[in-house]
């Protein structure tokens, strides 16, 4: 996705989605004033935000700045204290089915590995034949009998991808979707990213890996106790970032 800077193209525009009707797409996504407090502390404090179509946004940022809980507001997990999250005029709770979000452990059920993709795609009303190609597609078609449960955690993150893809999103988050797998695995699921994206999905991505950052961002949203400290292309954000806070970021330097 590197070579698909914002700079460079014209934003992909969603795939016109099935059934009866004409279904507006869920993009632009226009944040406004979010917060989110818990126990008395402001996890999020007045985040503005606001998503075109087309592209991947990298979510960076330190332990606890609030980017998994900034995952789980915009995809209506989480109800916020106070602001908005709006999906093309929807809120966050109404755009929900229509994305998929992957979570940094899989959650697998105790099936095999072809029927946890029957159950996603049986549960969405999708077509079954499916299953095959998307299995294929993430090198898991010759594991299709075996229990789930067995495979490895990259296979697993693989399946969790998959299983997400299968649901046909227009947005896609993924939660540190590669945090503790082998360097193979990271490129595979990057692969599959990517391809999802070409295709019109949108990608949000949370990583602390500043190398995974560089090579798959459109543009970065930068995370800082809770607030947005920068938002900005990936051409302009990695060699001169404007926050002193992601300047030291990516120095290596220990932010709190």
């Amino acid at each position: 996705m590197s070579d698909l800077q914002m700079t460079d193209v014209v934003p992909l525009v969603p795939r016109a989605r099935t059934g009866v009707g004409h279904v507006a797409p869920l993009l632009p996504l226009e944040v406004s004033g979010l917060r989110l407090d818990v126990g008395g502390a402001a996890l999020l404090d007045g985040v503005d935000l606001t998503l075109a179509p087309g592209g991947c946004t990298v979510i960076m940022g330190p332990n606890g700045a609030g980017k998994s809980i900034l995952l789980k507001l915009l995809h209506g997990l989480l109800a916020p204290s106070s602001g908005s999250v709006s999906w093309n005029a929807l809120p966050a709770t109404q755009a929900t089915a229509r994305q998929a979000l992957v979570f940094q452990k899989p959650v697998l059920l105790r099936r095999s590995v072809a029927a946890n993709m029957d159950f996603v795609l049986k549960a969405r009303g999708a077509d079954r034949g499916r299953r095959d190609a998307l299995l294929e597609d993430v090198g898991l078609a010759h594991k299709a009998r075996q229990p789930a449960r067995l495979l490895s955690g990259g296979e697993a993150q693989r399946l969790a991808l998959a299983r997400a893809l299968a649901t046909d999103p227009e947005v896609l988050f993924l939660d540190e979707p590669t945090a503790s797998l082998d360097p193979a695995s990271v490129l595979v699921i990057e692969r599959i990213v990517g391809e999802a994206c070409a295709r019109g999905t949108r990608i949000v991505f949370v990583t602390h890996d500043i190398g995974q950052a560089r090579r798959i961002a459109d543009e970065v949203v930068f995370l800082h106790r809770g607030r947005v400290a920068e938002h900005s292309r990936a051409t302009d954000f990695f060699p001169e970032p404007r926050s002193q806070a992601a300047r030291d970021y990516l120095a290596g330097k220990i932010i709190v």
